[in-house]
Protein backbone atom coordinates (compact mmCIF):
# COMPACT_ATOMS: atom_id res chain seq x y z
CA UNK A 1 0.00 0.00 0.00
CA UNK A 2 0.77 3.38 -0.37
CA UNK A 3 0.18 6.81 1.94
CA UNK A 4 0.28 10.18 0.97
CA UNK A 5 2.30 12.97 3.16
CA UNK A 6 3.49 13.19 6.64
CA UNK A 7 5.46 15.24 8.65
CA UNK A 8 9.17 14.68 9.63
CA UNK A 9 7.65 13.99 13.46
CA UNK A 10 5.11 11.99 11.77
CA UNK A 11 7.45 9.59 10.07
CA UNK A 12 9.71 9.91 12.93
CA UNK A 13 7.03 7.61 15.23
CA UNK A 14 6.18 5.28 12.80
CA UNK A 15 9.73 4.20 12.22
CA UNK A 16 10.55 4.36 15.94
CA UNK A 17 7.64 1.96 16.49
CA UNK A 18 8.58 -0.17 13.83
CA UNK A 19 12.27 -0.13 15.11
CA UNK A 20 11.18 -0.48 18.46
CA UNK A 21 11.63 -4.54 18.93
CA UNK A 22 15.69 -3.97 18.43
CA UNK A 23 15.47 -2.02 21.44
CA UNK A 24 13.67 -4.68 23.51
CA UNK A 25 16.68 -7.29 22.64
CA UNK A 26 18.48 -8.58 25.69
CA UNK A 27 22.02 -8.64 27.07
CA UNK A 28 24.46 -11.11 26.23
CA UNK A 29 28.20 -11.48 27.36
CA UNK A 30 31.11 -11.06 24.78
CA UNK A 31 34.93 -11.87 24.75
CA UNK A 32 36.98 -8.61 26.50
CA UNK A 33 38.88 -9.46 22.63
CA UNK A 34 35.65 -8.24 20.98
CA UNK A 35 34.18 -5.65 23.16
CA UNK A 36 35.59 -2.19 21.79
CA UNK A 37 32.77 -0.09 20.93
CA UNK A 38 29.73 -1.99 22.76
CA UNK A 39 28.12 -0.98 25.05
CA UNK A 40 27.79 -2.33 28.74
CA UNK A 41 24.94 -3.33 29.83
CA UNK A 42 25.47 -3.90 33.14
CA UNK A 43 27.45 -1.79 36.12
CA UNK A 44 30.96 -3.58 36.40
CA UNK A 45 32.42 -3.95 40.21
CA UNK A 46 36.10 -4.39 40.77
CA UNK A 47 36.62 -8.49 41.79
CA UNK A 48 39.87 -7.37 43.35
CA UNK A 49 42.39 -4.52 44.80
CA UNK A 50 44.27 -2.87 42.29
CA UNK A 51 47.14 -2.72 42.42
CA UNK A 52 46.55 -6.28 44.69
CA UNK A 53 49.52 -5.72 46.60
CA UNK A 54 52.27 -3.24 47.65
CA UNK A 55 54.34 -2.19 44.99
CA UNK A 56 57.59 -0.11 43.75
CA UNK A 57 56.87 3.02 41.56
CA UNK A 58 60.28 3.43 40.66
CA UNK A 59 63.45 0.93 40.26
CA UNK A 60 65.36 1.77 43.32
CA UNK A 61 65.73 0.66 47.25
CA UNK A 62 63.10 -0.75 48.58
CA UNK A 63 64.48 0.61 52.87
CA UNK A 64 62.91 0.98 55.96
CA UNK A 65 62.24 5.26 56.43
CA UNK A 66 63.66 5.53 59.96
CA UNK A 67 66.66 3.91 59.04
CA UNK A 68 67.83 6.76 56.93
CA UNK A 69 67.35 9.45 59.96
CA UNK A 70 70.69 10.93 58.29
CA UNK A 71 72.19 10.91 54.79
CA UNK A 72 74.16 10.21 53.42
CA UNK A 73 73.75 6.28 54.53
CA UNK A 74 75.67 2.73 54.00
CA UNK A 75 73.32 -0.16 54.12
CA UNK A 76 73.93 -3.76 53.58
CA UNK A 77 72.03 -4.90 50.00
CA UNK A 78 69.76 -7.76 51.03
CA UNK A 79 69.26 -9.06 47.38
CA UNK A 80 67.80 -8.03 44.34
CA UNK A 81 63.60 -8.24 43.63
CA UNK A 82 62.27 -8.30 40.20
CA UNK A 83 59.00 -7.74 39.50
CA UNK A 84 57.10 -11.17 39.35
CA UNK A 85 59.16 -12.09 42.23
CA UNK A 86 58.89 -12.58 46.32
CA UNK A 87 61.12 -12.04 48.67
CA UNK A 88 61.92 -12.61 52.49
CA UNK A 89 60.54 -9.75 55.07
CA UNK A 90 63.71 -6.54 54.41
CA UNK A 91 65.94 -7.07 57.86
CA UNK A 92 66.41 -3.95 59.83
CA UNK A 93 69.37 -1.28 58.69
CA UNK A 94 68.94 -3.51 55.22
CA UNK A 95 68.00 -2.64 51.63
CA UNK A 96 66.68 -4.54 48.95
CA UNK A 97 67.20 -3.51 45.48
CA UNK A 98 63.89 -3.47 43.55
CA UNK A 99 62.54 -2.78 40.41
CA UNK A 100 59.54 -0.51 39.19
CA UNK A 101 56.10 -3.23 39.71
CA UNK A 102 58.05 -5.44 42.26
CA UNK A 103 56.28 -6.43 45.32
CA UNK A 104 57.70 -4.33 48.38
CA UNK A 105 58.68 -6.42 51.19
CA UNK A 106 57.41 -6.43 55.14
CA UNK A 107 59.13 -5.04 56.63
CA UNK A 108 60.15 -1.66 54.00
CA UNK A 109 57.95 1.22 53.77
CA UNK A 110 59.67 3.31 51.66
CA UNK A 111 61.59 3.07 47.74
CA UNK A 112 64.90 5.25 47.30
CA UNK A 113 65.03 6.28 43.82
CA UNK A 114 68.39 4.33 41.93
CA UNK A 115 69.44 7.83 40.91
CA UNK A 116 69.61 9.22 45.26
CA UNK A 117 72.02 6.27 45.65
CA UNK A 118 75.36 4.49 44.96
CA UNK A 119 75.99 0.96 45.29
CA UNK A 120 79.43 -0.32 45.70
CA UNK A 121 80.53 -3.58 44.54
CA UNK A 122 77.33 -5.33 44.00
CA UNK A 123 78.19 -8.98 43.75
CA UNK A 124 75.79 -10.89 40.57
CA UNK A 125 72.62 -11.52 43.40
CA UNK A 126 72.67 -7.81 43.96
CA UNK A 127 74.42 -8.40 47.44
CA UNK A 128 77.12 -5.22 48.40
CA UNK A 129 76.61 -1.59 50.04
CA UNK A 130 74.51 0.98 48.84
CA UNK A 131 75.19 4.30 50.03
CA UNK A 132 71.71 6.46 50.44
CA UNK A 133 72.11 10.25 49.62
CA UNK A 134 68.98 11.43 50.82
CA UNK A 135 66.33 10.09 53.08
CA UNK A 136 62.78 9.77 52.38
CA UNK A 137 59.42 9.47 54.41
CA UNK A 138 57.01 6.29 54.91
CA UNK A 139 55.31 5.50 51.46
CA UNK A 140 57.75 7.15 49.23
CA UNK A 141 57.24 5.88 45.96
CA UNK A 142 55.20 2.55 47.41
CA UNK A 143 51.35 1.89 45.72
CA UNK A 144 49.71 0.63 48.34
CA UNK A 145 46.93 -2.21 47.05
CA UNK A 146 43.95 -0.85 46.22
CA UNK A 147 44.78 3.09 45.75
CA UNK A 148 43.44 2.17 42.07
CA UNK A 149 40.31 0.44 42.84
CA UNK A 150 39.09 -1.48 46.00
CA UNK A 151 37.20 -4.91 45.85
CA UNK A 152 32.84 -4.65 45.33
CA UNK A 153 34.03 -0.67 43.80
CA UNK A 154 32.27 0.50 40.97
CA UNK A 155 34.67 -0.12 38.20
CA UNK A 156 32.39 1.14 35.00
CA UNK A 157 29.23 1.81 34.89
CA UNK A 158 26.32 0.74 32.61
CA UNK A 159 26.03 1.98 29.81
CA UNK A 160 30.20 2.91 28.88
CA UNK A 161 30.81 2.82 24.94
CA UNK A 162 34.18 1.11 25.66
CA UNK A 163 37.14 2.63 24.33
CA UNK A 164 40.73 1.02 24.67
CA UNK A 165 41.21 2.82 27.98
CA UNK A 166 38.05 0.83 29.09
CA UNK A 167 39.10 -2.46 27.78
CA UNK A 168 42.64 -1.73 29.80
CA UNK A 169 40.72 -1.90 33.07
CA UNK A 170 38.90 -4.56 32.50
CA UNK A 171 42.05 -6.63 31.67
CA UNK A 172 43.70 -5.17 35.14
CA UNK A 173 41.06 -7.01 36.98
CA UNK A 174 40.95 -10.01 35.10
CA UNK A 175 37.51 -10.25 33.22
CA UNK A 176 37.98 -12.52 30.29
CA UNK A 177 33.80 -11.63 29.77
CA UNK A 178 31.59 -8.98 29.90
CA UNK A 179 27.21 -7.93 29.80
CA UNK A 180 27.25 -5.53 26.64
CA UNK A 181 23.97 -4.72 24.96
CA UNK A 182 23.04 -6.57 21.40
CA UNK A 183 24.63 -5.12 18.43
CA UNK A 184 21.66 -4.76 16.27
CA UNK A 185 22.47 -6.30 12.64
CA UNK A 186 21.85 -4.40 9.49
CA UNK A 187 21.67 -5.40 6.02
CA UNK A 188 22.14 -2.85 2.96
CA UNK A 189 20.63 -2.44 -0.30
CA UNK A 190 21.59 0.10 -2.56
CA UNK A 191 19.61 -0.17 -6.07
CA UNK A 192 20.26 1.84 -9.27
CA UNK A 193 21.57 0.36 -12.77
CA UNK A 194 23.70 3.83 -13.00
CA UNK A 195 25.69 2.77 -9.97
CA UNK A 196 28.97 0.96 -10.24
CA UNK A 197 31.37 -0.48 -7.50
CA UNK A 198 34.58 1.88 -6.99
CA UNK A 199 37.50 0.51 -8.77
CA UNK A 200 35.68 -0.29 -11.79
CA UNK A 201 35.68 1.43 -14.99
CA UNK A 202 32.74 3.87 -15.76
CA UNK A 203 30.70 3.72 -18.25
CA UNK A 204 28.80 6.12 -19.90
CA UNK A 205 25.56 7.38 -18.09
CA UNK A 206 27.09 5.56 -14.80
CA UNK A 207 28.50 6.96 -11.29
CA UNK A 208 29.73 5.03 -8.34
CA UNK A 209 27.92 3.75 -5.94
CA UNK A 210 28.65 5.77 -2.50
CA UNK A 211 25.29 5.31 -0.52
CA UNK A 212 26.26 1.39 0.04
CA UNK A 213 29.63 2.17 1.98
CA UNK A 214 27.55 5.53 3.43
CA UNK A 215 25.12 3.73 4.73
CA UNK A 216 27.15 0.74 5.78
CA UNK A 217 29.83 3.04 7.77
CA UNK A 218 26.75 5.30 9.48
CA UNK A 219 24.96 1.68 10.68
CA UNK A 220 28.69 0.78 12.24
CA UNK A 221 29.39 4.20 13.72
CA UNK A 222 26.61 4.27 15.65
CA UNK A 223 26.18 0.37 17.21
CA UNK A 224 25.36 -1.94 14.73
CA UNK A 225 26.96 -4.60 12.91
CA UNK A 226 26.86 -4.39 9.09
CA UNK A 227 26.12 -8.00 8.31
CA UNK A 228 26.17 -7.65 3.85
CA UNK A 229 25.93 -4.81 1.58
CA UNK A 230 24.92 -5.31 -2.16
CA UNK A 231 23.86 -3.50 -4.77
CA UNK A 232 20.63 -4.30 -7.26
CA UNK A 233 20.27 -3.34 -10.56
CA UNK A 234 16.55 -1.79 -11.56
CA UNK A 235 15.82 -5.49 -11.81
CA UNK A 236 12.46 -6.59 -9.58
CA UNK A 237 13.54 -10.25 -9.53
CA UNK A 238 17.11 -9.53 -8.59
CA UNK A 239 15.79 -7.24 -5.84
CA UNK A 240 13.60 -10.11 -4.87
CA UNK A 241 16.78 -12.05 -4.09
CA UNK A 242 18.54 -10.03 -2.54
CA UNK A 243 15.73 -8.94 0.13
CA UNK A 244 14.93 -12.49 0.72
CA UNK A 245 18.81 -12.96 1.98
CA UNK A 246 18.87 -9.67 3.95
CA UNK A 247 15.84 -10.07 6.11
CA UNK A 248 17.50 -13.93 6.37
CA UNK A 249 20.24 -12.13 8.26
CA UNK A 250 19.67 -8.97 9.52
CA UNK A 251 17.41 -7.20 12.14
CA UNK A 252 16.62 -4.37 9.78
CA UNK A 253 16.98 -3.90 6.45
CA UNK A 254 18.06 0.11 4.71
CA UNK A 255 17.69 0.21 1.09
CA UNK A 256 18.62 3.34 -1.27
CA UNK A 257 16.52 4.62 -4.37
CA UNK A 258 13.89 3.19 -6.04
CA UNK A 259 11.08 5.34 -4.16
CA UNK A 260 10.00 8.05 -6.40
CA UNK A 261 7.79 9.03 -8.93
CA UNK A 262 9.85 7.57 -11.86
CA UNK A 263 9.44 4.82 -13.88
CA UNK A 264 11.95 2.55 -12.74
CA UNK A 265 11.47 2.59 -9.27
CA UNK A 266 11.95 -0.82 -8.28
CA UNK A 267 11.86 -1.06 -4.42
CA UNK A 268 8.66 0.84 -4.41
CA UNK A 269 7.19 -1.62 -7.33
CA UNK A 270 8.10 -4.55 -5.64
CA UNK A 271 7.47 -3.84 -1.22
CA UNK A 272 4.27 -1.49 -1.98
CA UNK A 273 1.94 -4.98 -3.02
CA UNK A 274 3.80 -6.68 -0.09
CA UNK A 275 2.29 -3.97 2.51
CA UNK A 276 4.88 -1.53 1.77
CA UNK A 277 4.16 2.20 3.32
CA UNK A 278 5.84 4.96 0.77
CA UNK A 279 5.08 8.43 1.55
CA UNK A 280 6.05 12.05 0.51
CA UNK A 281 7.65 13.72 3.78
CA UNK A 282 7.30 17.33 4.65
CA UNK A 283 11.50 17.83 4.86
CA UNK A 284 14.21 18.70 2.23
CA UNK A 285 16.37 16.73 1.47
CA UNK A 286 15.22 13.30 1.96
CA UNK A 287 11.17 13.57 1.21
CA UNK A 288 10.60 10.19 -0.62
CA UNK A 289 10.18 7.85 2.49
CA UNK A 290 9.41 4.37 2.70
CA UNK A 291 8.89 1.46 5.53
CA UNK A 292 8.07 -2.27 5.18
CA UNK A 293 7.94 -5.60 7.15
CA UNK A 294 8.92 -8.75 5.50
CA UNK A 295 9.07 -11.53 7.53
CA UNK A 296 8.83 -9.43 10.93
CA UNK A 297 12.26 -7.29 9.57
CA UNK A 298 11.76 -3.96 8.98
CA UNK A 299 13.05 -2.50 5.96
CA UNK A 300 13.65 1.35 5.69
CA UNK A 301 14.17 2.92 2.03
CA UNK A 302 15.41 5.82 1.43
CA UNK A 303 16.00 8.07 -1.72
CA UNK A 304 18.81 7.29 -3.88
CA UNK A 305 20.57 10.99 -4.11
CA UNK A 306 23.75 10.71 -1.65
CA UNK A 307 23.05 13.21 0.55
CA UNK A 308 18.83 12.73 0.65
CA UNK A 309 19.84 8.79 1.49
CA UNK A 310 22.21 10.30 4.42
CA UNK A 311 20.19 12.66 6.44
CA UNK A 312 17.38 10.34 6.15
CA UNK A 313 19.52 7.93 8.10
CA UNK A 314 20.27 10.94 10.41
CA UNK A 315 17.07 11.72 11.39
CA UNK A 316 14.82 8.37 10.63
CA UNK A 317 17.79 5.46 11.37
CA UNK A 318 20.15 6.50 14.20
CA UNK A 319 18.38 7.34 16.99
CA UNK A 320 16.55 4.06 17.10
CA UNK A 321 19.71 2.54 16.10
CA UNK A 322 21.82 4.15 19.03
CA UNK A 323 19.14 3.76 21.52
CA UNK A 324 19.37 -0.71 20.61
CA UNK A 325 22.94 -0.38 21.49
CA UNK A 326 22.98 1.60 24.47
CA UNK A 327 24.92 4.21 23.00
CA UNK A 328 24.04 7.49 23.78
CA UNK A 329 21.32 9.58 22.42
CA UNK A 330 22.06 11.90 19.07
CA UNK A 331 23.54 15.45 20.30
CA UNK A 332 21.60 18.31 19.40
CA UNK A 333 22.20 22.09 20.76
CA UNK A 334 21.31 25.57 20.32
CA UNK A 335 23.75 27.91 18.70
CA UNK A 336 23.81 30.68 16.63
CA UNK A 337 24.22 31.19 13.08
CA UNK A 338 26.65 33.70 11.81
CA UNK A 339 24.53 34.99 8.70
CA UNK A 340 21.13 35.32 7.79
CA UNK A 341 19.63 32.17 5.85
CA UNK A 342 16.17 31.97 3.77
CA UNK A 343 13.89 28.18 4.02
CA UNK A 344 11.39 27.01 1.96
CA UNK A 345 8.16 27.00 3.82
CA UNK A 346 6.03 24.10 4.74
CA UNK A 347 8.91 21.53 4.11
CA UNK A 348 11.58 20.94 7.34
CA UNK A 349 14.87 21.95 6.37
CA UNK A 350 18.10 19.79 7.03
CA UNK A 351 20.83 22.28 5.77
CA UNK A 352 24.29 21.02 5.87
CA UNK A 353 26.61 24.10 8.07
CA UNK A 354 30.16 23.92 9.79
CA UNK A 355 30.51 24.82 13.65
CA UNK A 356 33.15 27.69 14.59
CA UNK A 357 33.57 29.78 17.61
CA UNK A 358 31.12 32.18 16.39
CA UNK A 359 28.48 29.80 16.04
CA UNK A 360 27.15 28.03 12.84
CA UNK A 361 27.25 28.62 9.69
CA UNK A 362 25.25 27.39 6.29
CA UNK A 363 26.73 26.36 3.56
CA UNK A 364 25.64 27.72 0.07
CA UNK A 365 24.22 24.78 -2.68
CA UNK A 366 21.52 22.79 -1.15
CA UNK A 367 21.52 20.07 -3.93
CA UNK A 368 20.55 16.66 -2.72
CA UNK A 369 23.44 15.10 -5.10
CA UNK A 370 26.59 17.33 -2.97
CA UNK A 371 28.35 15.03 -1.56
CA UNK A 372 31.36 16.56 -1.39
CA UNK A 373 29.28 19.17 0.37
CA UNK A 374 28.15 16.75 2.82
CA UNK A 375 32.06 15.82 3.70
CA UNK A 376 32.63 19.01 4.56
CA UNK A 377 29.60 19.72 7.35
CA UNK A 378 29.64 18.58 10.78
CA UNK A 379 26.29 19.83 11.63
CA UNK A 380 23.03 19.71 9.94
CA UNK A 381 20.57 22.80 10.78
CA UNK A 382 17.44 21.82 11.25
CA UNK A 383 14.70 24.45 10.11
CA UNK A 384 11.46 24.00 11.07
CA UNK A 385 8.43 24.17 8.05
CA UNK A 386 6.81 27.20 9.54
CA UNK A 387 10.37 29.19 9.11
CA UNK A 388 10.85 30.96 5.92
CA UNK A 389 14.07 33.24 7.30
CA UNK A 390 16.38 33.50 10.16
CA UNK A 391 19.13 36.48 10.62
CA UNK A 392 22.57 36.38 11.82
CA UNK A 393 22.76 35.95 15.66
CA UNK A 394 19.30 33.78 15.65
CA UNK A 395 19.55 30.33 17.88
CA UNK A 396 18.81 27.23 15.53
CA UNK A 397 18.93 23.46 16.30
CA UNK A 398 21.88 22.11 15.00
CA UNK A 399 22.17 17.86 14.86
CA UNK A 400 26.13 16.95 15.71
CA UNK A 401 27.42 14.89 12.84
Amino acid sequence: MTSGRRSVEEHEQHVAALLDPLRKKGPLRVPLAHALHRTLAEDIESPLDLPPFRNSQMDGYAVRAGDLASTPTDLPVQGVLAAGDTAAALEPGHALKIMTGAPVPDGADAVVPVEDTHATAPDPDGAGTVTVERSVTPGTYVREAGTDVRKGDLLLPAGTVLAARHIAALAAVGLTSIPVHARPRVAIISTGSELVTAGSELGPGQIFNSNGPALAASASANGADVVTIDHCHDDPEEFVTMLEHAVGVADVVFTSGGVSKGDFEVVKDTLAPRGGQFVSVAMQPGGPQGTAVIDDVPILTFPGNPVSALVSFEVFARPALRAAAGYPPVVCENLPLTEDLTSIPGRRQFLRGRLDENGVTPFRGHGSHLVAGLAAADVLLDIPADTTSLEAGDLVKVRIL
